[in-house]
């Protein structure tokens, strides 16, 4: 993580200080629940929570200089707080359990903060799609002009698509809230699966199902998916907005903030640098699918190959996600929009768009579907050189007026008639969103 691309609350979450409160946290809700089991003296956890606040992650570091080892540094530095008492946590344990469970919180508090930011961001895309469920514009394929849509209707899309992000990225938290106090190799040889679905019942987590010396690591790949995907849904917005900004489109631009420069060379540039940032930062969150799923691959029981690479993995994924989220929320908020330019760049067509609306009229008549495109794209060509008029040519071609009156073909060259079905879709949309909002967990399709 770097402090230009990380939240402060995602600062403070994957902070040193942080990471070891996570660690007593399990450790004392394992110690409680031995408590309750009769293994260990009643009062114990309650008596050592206060050195909570007494952790100290320099002295953790100094004692890791000399052990080689995180966690006996860890529990070294809370035996030189609570004294006695402290040498019955730990008991029975493995380090991975604490370190499994542990980073299970941690990421139940990521995700619940990735969730609520996508919120606003949902919420912010159904505002401006609302806003522009009328505005005409050219859709496109292959970066060509095809049919009109709207320009709601092409927000509603990304708002759809990160609905659905938002979707599996709640089910992947239900995936990862797992954990275990099942000792060496997870068969509760100095425990009992009781008392480990008593810790973790504690800590709000569930234990998992079957567990070697660690917590399976597909889990930890899963998740990585879902946050890529959610960067995914962003970049495929932010790479829109990239074309919409360009000179010869203008349809659309980030804002432009009073006292903001765009180039050191020439003062009269206005750059998409906030789009642009964030198809090179979706870029990150997803390059961390690759060592998340090599780490699925440990040998045997456990090996710690998963272990330096999960140390960069998740905090930098998560805490970019984050900042990703809070960028496009303002990107969309304050995107500025430019009716006229979309309805030119639209009319720039010369209503060729209206093609397949003659093309399915013809076909109606009772003419083959291939033989009505010939005569519906000889026009077309000769519109797209300059040649004429496209609605002037198809009314003057004697082989499609045989067909259909001149009247019949103006009908296909209304707006109106074209984005007919705006509404139904937009609201299909937002039910949609709704529904994922209001569950947390739903399907992926829409």
């Amino acid at each position: 993580m770097i402090p230009r691309y990380t939240p402060e609350d995602f600062a403070a979450l994957w902070a040193p200080r942080r990471k070891y409160e996570a660690w007593l946290d399990v450790e004392l809700a394992a110690c409680g629940a031995m408590e309750r089991a009769g293994i260990v003296p009643a009062g114990t956890a309650e008596g050592l929570r206060p050195l909570r606040d007494q952790l100290d992650p320099e002295r953790i570091d100094a004692i890791e200089r000399t052990t080689r080892h995180d966690v006996i540094a860890f529990l070294t530095h809370v035996e030189e707080l609570g004294g006695a008492p402290a040498r019955w946590l730990h008991r029975g344990m493995t380090s991975s359990d604490v370190l499994d469970t542990s980073l299970a919180l941690l990421l139940v508090e990521a995700t619940d903060a990735l969730l609520a930011r996508l919120d606003g961001l949902l919420d912010a895309f159904r505002a401006r799609a609302d806003e522009h469920r009328r505005t005409p514009a050219m859709g496109r394929s292959h970066g060509i002009h095809a049919e009109p849509t709207s320009y709601g209707v092409q927000l509603a899309g990304h708002l759809a698509e990160l609905a659905r992000g938002r979707a599996r990225l709640a089910a992947a938290r239900e995936e990862i809230a797992v954990g275990k106090i099942a000792g060496a190799v997870g068969t509760y040889a100095h425990l009992s699966p009781a008392i480990e679905a008593d810790a973790l019942g504690q800590l709000g987590l569930q234990p998992e199902t079957l567990s070697t010396q660690i917590v399976a690591r597909d889990r930890h790949a899963s998740y990585h998916a879902a946050l890529a995907l959610v960067a995914a849904g962003i970049e495929r917005f932010a790479t829109n907005i990239r074309h919409q900004q360009r000179t010869e489109v203008g349809e659309a631009e980030e804002h432009f903030k009073a006292g903001q420069k765009g180039s050191s060379a020439m003062p009269h540039k206005r750059n998409p640098v906030l789009t642009e940032n964030l198809c090179g930062l979706a870029r990150v969150v997803r390059a961390a699918v690759t060592p998340a799923l090599e780490n699925v691959a440990l040998w045997h029981e456990r090996d710690i190959s998963h272990s330096s690479a999960e140390r960069m993995l998740m905090p930098d994924a998560t805490a970019t996600l984050a900042f990703m989220i809070d960028r496009c929320t303002r990107v969309v908020r304050d995107l500025v929009v430019y009716p006229d330019k979309l309805r030119a760049n639209l009319d720039r067509a010369g209503g060729l768009w209206a093609s397949e609306g003659v093309l399915l009229a013809l076909v109606g008549t009772g003419l083959g579907r291939q033989d009505a495109y010939v005569l519906v794209q000889r026009n077309a060509m000769k519109a797209f050189h300059g040649e004429g008029d496209f609605k002037a040519l198809l009314q003057a071609d004697a082989d499609i007026v045989a067909r259909l009156t001149p009247e019949a073909i103006e009908t296909h060259f209304d707006l109106d008639h074209a984005l007919a079905h705006v509404d139904a879709i937009l609201e299909r949309t937002f039910a949609y969103v709704d529904v994922v909002k209001g569950n947390g967990v739903t399907g992926a399709a829409s």
